[in-house]
């Protein structure tokens, strides 16, 4: 394949040895080369605007801008961007907030490496690489009842072991209203306390200890 038809990758990841491993990978297959590489989400948008890669190889937890907030900036200005999260999270919440930024693809770090090349032409293409496990938790996810940007926040309080005083003066809210923004989180992560509700949203990837 000739040169102005080689597959342009750019790799977004804050762990080296992991971006090397990546390039090697990627610079073996004669129709793919890694023009750029970046270390945290601020670095991956000025490289993809210098670089204007075909296909961005981007981690979601990294310093500076996170994965997710990186791929909304550079499809902010860059709307056929063809973005692939490769990531060691595989909660239904990370993998629907990935792909709402506008990811067409979402890989976990375990892939072989023959998928991820097969991911990278399949994006390339314009097509979206979702695979099987990965699309099922979405599905899952986009089942489950939306949280409001309110209960998020009462949700990420109640992690921190917080009460509902606490909340309610934290937020600047009734502790009356907390107790109503308690009561409907339950309801829709399908719960019937706080300490469950805590477990659910650790577990699906909604808030973080």
């Amino acid at each position: 394949m000739s040169q102005t038809t080689t597959i342009r990758v750019l790799i977004a990841d804050d762990h080296s040895i992991f971006r090397q491993g990546l390039a090697t990978i990627i610079n073996r297959d004669p129709d793919m080369k890694v023009i750029a590489q970046a270390e945290n989400g601020e670095q991956a948008i000025a490289a993809f605007r210098e670089h204007q890669p075909d296909v961005t190889l981007m981690d979601l937890r990294m310093p500076e801008v996170e994965g997710v907030a990186a791929i909304g900036a550079i499809r902010a200005t860059a709307k056929s961007a063809r973005i692939i999260v490769l990531t060691t999270y595989d909660s239904d919440e990370d993998i629907y907030r990935g792909l709402q930024a506008g990811a067409k693809g979402y890989l976990l770090k375990e892939t072989e490496p023959d998928e991820l090349l097969n991911a990278i032409r399949t994006v390339h293409r314009g097509r979206q690489y979702i695979p099987p496990d990965v699309g099922a938790k979405l599905v899952q996810r986009l089942s489950n009842p939306e949280l409001s940007e309110r209960e998020l926040a009462v949700l990420r309080s109640l992690a921190q072991g917080m009460s509902n005083a606490e909340i309610a003066d934290a937020l600047s809210i009734g502790e009356g209203t907390v107790k109503s923004h308690v009561n409907r989180i339950l309801n829709k992560l399908d719960v019937s306390d706080r300490t469950q509700a805590v477990i659910v949203a650790v577990k699906r990837g909604i808030v973080s200890l």
